[in-house]
């Protein structure tokens, strides 16, 4: 599959300003050391069952199912993990690896606020020094999350400039690790940016999959006909595909945020327009205008308001191996209310998107088809915006 380190076909790489090789080149080595290594992967396996909970559930929806018209429906239950969302798998493994090269200071960034409360969790846990870089549109939007960031002995450094996003944040951060890396370290979010982070955030992502084949062999038997999961980034989606790549009966879906319209800025749905260049470090599918200049995204969920996608799912789109499809604001409401009424489980907006696409897909399925989305995170982040949507004021009235 891969023919040169660091790339996934034709994506990935490691573009990065000259200053940045040093400290990107040392982390390679160190991720190259430990990836397979024994006593790290121990002390690790061992934080996530004490600390974040796992192994986390996997449930069926029997209702939900019911009310889509599919027969069956499973949940992957990331929203059951510490602090609410997939991201502590990630923030613990990246942690534990900076301890281990000796960097005392973790430089994060965060756009729907869910990494950067893992990041901020784990460095408590740690004894770890925590900044996390966060655009002021979105400290806006995900109020509570800057509070438990704070909690946690975090600093939170607010970002003014561009779209004042997720885009905006990596920025910032990738410049103070720049200027600090001696004792610093880039705990990245998402399956994205130069070598070795999409690698390593989708292998410390990689148990959500693991976990979830031997829950669901349990269960069932089998695999399940279609996996979903919605992709920003995409380290939840690459986290859960990762189990189910090799069997090429079982359907990878990745949904992305389709906003509130089809035009340049109204979306985030980078492989509805598939052009490729380079953001953050590596070479993927981008959204950009005519000049090649990133373009502006919008999405009701601040996670899935990225202008790129990690190499992985750009070569899984490229190689057909997985598809990708779009999920508007309004659609991702619904679900988010369907769920809600139906389970008992309000998800996040982000993993809404997954649930609503579940809801499209639905009609065209045999009777004795299953399928599996990843519940990445609990939507209690989500409540200031979901207090201000029409949409849903109507539908609770």
């Amino acid at each position: 599959m891969h023919h040169k380190p660091g790339f996934y076909g034709d994506f990935g790489g490691t573009y990065m300003p000259e200053v940045l090789f040093a400290p990107i080149q040392a982390l390679q080595q160190a991720w190259t050391q430990l990836k397979y290594d024994a006593a790290f992967k121990q002390s690790l396996d061992k934080a996530l069952k004490d600390y974040a909970g796992r192994p986390t559930a996997l449930t069926d929806v029997p209702q939900f199912a019911k009310a889509i018209g599919a027969s069956r429906v499973l949940l992957k239950r990331e929203d059951l993990l510490h602090t609410g969302a997939h991201k502590l798998n990630n923030a613990l493994g990246q942690c534990l690896l900076a301890k281990r090269l000796g960097k005392q200071r973790i430089i994060a960034e965060t756009g729907a606020g869910q990494h950067g409360v893992a990041t901020a969790a784990a460095c408590a846990r740690l004894g770890l020094t925590c900044v996390v870089y966060m655009g002021s549109e979105d400290i806006r939007r995900q109020a509570p999350n800057v509070l438990r960031m704070q909690l946690m002995g975090a600093t939170v450094m607010p970002v003014d400039h561009g779209a004042a996003t997720l885009k905006d944040a990596i920025n910032e951060a990738l410049r103070d690790w720049s200027a600090h890396f001696e004792e610093s370290y880039y705990c990245l979010g998402s399956a994205l940016g130069p070598h070795p982070y999409p690698d390593m955030v989708a292998s410390f992502q990689s148990v959500i999959g693991t976990e979830c084949q031997t829950q669901v062999q349990t269960l069932l038997g089998k695999n399940p006909d279609y996996i979903i999961a919605c992709v920003g980034g995409g380290s939840n989606a690459i986290g859960l595909f990762s189990a189910f790549i090799n069997d090429p009966k079982a359907k990878l879906i990745g949904v992305e945020a389709g906003g509130h319209g089809k035009r340049l800025g109204e979306h985030a749905a980078r492989f509805q327009a598939s052009t490729k260049g380079v953001l953050h470090g590596c070479y993927t599918y981008v959204l950009q205008d005519a000049h090649g200049q990133i373009a502006p995204t919008s999405s009701i969920s601040a996670g899935l308001d990225y202008p790129a996608v990690g190499p992985q799912h750009a070569e899984l789109y490229a190689n057909h191996r997985a598809t990708y499809v779009a999920i508007d604001d309004k659609q991702a409401l619904e679900a988010l209310s369907l769920l809600a009424k139906t389970e008992g489980i309000i998800a996040a907006l982000e993993s809404a998107h997954a649930l609503a696409y579940a809801r499209v897909l639905a009609p065209s399925l045999m009777p004795d088809q299953t399928i599996l989305i990843n519940l990445s995170g609990r939507g209690d982040k989500d409540l200031p915006t979901l207090m201000t949507q029409p949409a849903l004021t109507e539908v609770l009235s």
